[in-house]
């Protein structure tokens, strides 16, 4: 049996692309996944012998000692494995580890549980963007240790 060996990384923002465009926005251009503020965020990868499967993108506020994270996909042969809840939970440790008050994203509506399983709590606030309806979650400070 082949061995798989995974790592979680930091990577180059646009690394996180194809992976972002094939998971999430197939039929829309590539130009649709890339954020404004890509640049500016910290983006995880997450590496099974060294072939990237998944990311996440990490956002800070320093002003506000906020972050969202957002774009978190895996690939579609890889779903179902564990991996996006790992990248998740390292993304959330590093937050612990730079003292930052509250995490949030824009969830897809049909995802709330799987951010629920890490301590997140939906808002109010939803939204539709594309016809897919999304809700705010969130993670304080008291939650996040």
């Amino acid at each position: 049996m082949h061995i798989r060996h995974h790592s979680i990384r930091t990577i180059p923002y646009f690394k996180t692309w194809s992976i972002r465009h094939r998971v999430m926005w197939p039929e829309q251009s590539l130009d649709f996944v890339k954020l404004p503020d890509d640049e500016n965020g910290t983006h995880f990868g997450f590496f099974i012998n060294d072939k990237l499967v998944s990311v996440v993108s990490l956002f800070i506020n320093l002003s506000t000692n906020e972050a969202q994270f957002r774009k978190l996909a895996t690939e579609i042969n890889e779903q179902g494995n564990g991996y996006g809840t790992k990248l998740l939970s390292h993304l959330l440790e590093y937050t612990v580890q730079q003292k930052i008050e509250r995490v949030w994203c824009n969830a897809r509506l049909n995802k709330t549980s799987f951010y629920e399983k890490f301590g997140m709590v939906a808002t109010q606030e939803k939204y539709i963007k594309e016809g897919v309806t999304f809700v705010i979650m969130e993670k304080t400070t008291s939650s996040l240790a």
